[in-house]
């Protein structure tokens, strides 16, 4: 079971990316920092992806007998 550990991970991750994409934006590297972006969002997905598939499991065994 997960605890409040995967969402200081999912924040620092978010605040990461807004760091990140406001240096490269500033540098001139606009397409750059989309594509990081886009990276950084589907990290984020990948791990409450897992989350969502832990809570099907716990439902699963709940209604299992």
């Amino acid at each position: 079971m997960h605890d409040i550990t995967i969402l200081f991970k999912i924040g620092g991750a978010g605040i990461l990316l807004v760091v990140l994409d406001k240096v490269l934006t500033s540098s001139g590297k606009g397409e750059i920092a989309a594509i990081t972006n886009i990276a950084g969002v589907v990290i984020i997905l990948l791990m409450i992806v897992s989350i969502i598939g832990d809570l099907f499991s716990t439902v699963k065994t709940m209604f299992v007998m």
